[in-house]
Formats: structure tokens, C-alpha cells, sequence
């Protein structure tokens, strides 16, 4: 169905691997199509219930396509025509962070760029301890896209998020981890196994917890006490309405196994 991506789902788990390496994963035309185009699709299928996004070859993704910028012509290399060319492809980075499910980035290799904006919309982001990410843009005098604007500050704060805008410079794992980029550091070739092991555990999780959960962090970054308190009741009087809810506190009371725990680290 797709040509610059890849999808699969498996019990509830589902992969979506960019499928460009000859390119480290660059965002070109088609791939910038069919993100949306997958993640519309998504919306609707209530057999998923964690995304993870990874990169083929042992990238996450290099970036926009340059190559395909250099020989743009027409109305697409006027400013105007550029300028809706990244409105065009706005609609990927909202559709991560507005995804009413998790969403786990998996970074091996470069994410630059518009692939280090990409990975800024995922919930949790997983890193190989050789990756290496880079707010890019600077390099070649463009400024940040994909939402990076939105979500960098946000994570990072404002001063230090000006700081890799503005210097443009690569930084790794272990420093975007303490950045709070990064969640988790593990060996290459071993990061994805551990995306997995913890998208199968919050599969188990209470689906409508996870998405007034998420709805709602996402919301009091731009909202007050009150607003949020508010979230807080009607979420909570929702979610203790359901099966699962009840059926959670009955096996807690009964000291049977719990229905969702989080796995782990083995390191």
C-alpha cells in the first residue's frame, strides 16, 4: 500500500518503519504524503493500541530530501511555493501528537533535522547509544519545521532549546537524555526489542486512561489550574465507570496479578 513507509501490527503493537536507507530515511515527497495518509487510517483502527516509529537500514531519518529542494522549479521554488510545501507537510507532526494512542520513537543512527522534529512528537523516545541527533536546519540557513518550534521548548526549555536551534550542533544519546529528549539509552540493535517489550506491556493498559491521560499533559502545557483540575474530574469520572477499571480494583482487593505492569529495564 505505501512505497516510502512500512506498517504492521501485531496484537495491538503496531510498527511503522520510514523505509528510505539509501537515503538514511530523508522525508521526501512520497514519505511526506503518506505519513498523514497512514496515521488518518490509524485513527479509525481500534485494534492499535501503542505506535512505534523507527527508521530502516539503521537510521531514523536524515532530514528533509535536500536533493529534491536543490531541483524543485516552478511554483514549488518560489517562497511561496516552499512556504506551502512545509504547510503541506504540517499535518505529520500533528498527527503524532494529536494520536489518541502512545506513540514510541525508536532513534539508531541520525535523526536530523526533520527527523529529530519527528521524533520530538512521539510520546517516549528510545535511543541506540550511537545516535545522534541534530536541530539541522541552521546548517543551510532554513529554520526549524516538523513542530519543532512547538515541541523543542516545550522539553527542553526555552533557553537550551535556543541554544540547539541557534548552534545547529549534533549532540548524542546520552546528552539528549539528560536534555529529556530521550527517555531511554540502549545498546545498538537492541532498541527496538525494548520499544516492543514496553508497547505490549501499556497494550494491556486501560485504552481510554491512556488517552484522556495524554489528551490532557498535552493540554496543561498551555493551560491553568483550574482548566486542568476540570480535566482531572471528568477524566477520572469517566475512566472509573469502565469494566476495566472495576475489574483492576477487584483483582488488586483480591491480590491477583495485575492486569497492566511496566516492564522492566534489563540493564
Amino acid at each position: 500500500m505505501y512505497e516510502a513507509i512500512q506498517y504492521e501490527n501485531e496484537d495491538g503493537v503496531g510498527v511503522l518503519t520510514l523505509e528510505r536507507p539509501q537515503t538514511k530515511n530523508a522525508v521526501d515527497a512520497v514519505m511526506r504524503r503518506e505519513l498523514p495518509q497512514l496515521m488518518g487510517a490509524l485513527n479509525t483502527d481500534r485494534t492499535l493500541k501503542v505506535l512505534i516509529v523507527t527508521g530502516a537500514g539503521g537510521n531514523f531519518c536524515s532530514g528533509g530530501d535536500l536533493r529534491a529542494v536543490r531541483d524543485s522549479a516552478g511554483s514549488e521554488g518560489s517562497a511561496e511555493g516552499r512556504r506551502q510545501r512545509i504547510l503541506d507537510g504540517q499535518a505529520t507532526p500533528g498527527a503524532f501528537l494529536n494520536f489518541d494512542r502512545p506513540v514510541i520513537a525508536v532513534v539508531e543512527g541520525v535523526a536530523y533535522g526533520a527527523g529529530c522534529s519527528l521524533a520530538l512528537t512521539a510520546d517516549m523516545v528510545l535511543a541506540a547509544r550511537d545516535a545522534r541527533f541534530c536541530l539541522s536546519f541552521g546548517r543551510i540557513g532554513a529554520v526549524p519545521d516538523y513542530g519543532a518550534f512547538y515541541t523543542l521548548p516545550r522539553i527542553v526549555g526555552l533557553q537550551r532549546a535556543k541554544e540547539l536551534v541557534f548552534s545547529a550542533r549534533e549532540f548524542g544519546a546520552a546528552e539528549a537524555r539528560d536534555l529529556g529528549i530521550v527517555m531511554e539509552v540502549h545498546e545498538p540493535g537492541t532498541v527496538l526489542d525494548r520499544a516492543r517489550e514496553i508497547a505490549r506491556s501499556m497494550a494491556q493498559a486501560s485504552p481510554l486512561a491512556l488517552s484522556v491521560s495524554k489528551r490532557a499533559l498535552n493540554t496543561s502545557l498551555h493551560s491553568d489550574l483550574p482548566t486542568m483540575l476540570m480535566h482531572e474530574a471528568d477524566g477520572q469520572g469517566i475512566a472509573m465507570s469502565t469494566d476495566y477499571h472495576l475489574t483492576a480494583v477487584r483483582r488488586f482487593l483480591d491480590k491477583e496479578p495485575p492486569l497492566f505492569s511496566w516492564p522492566r529495564r534489563r540493564d
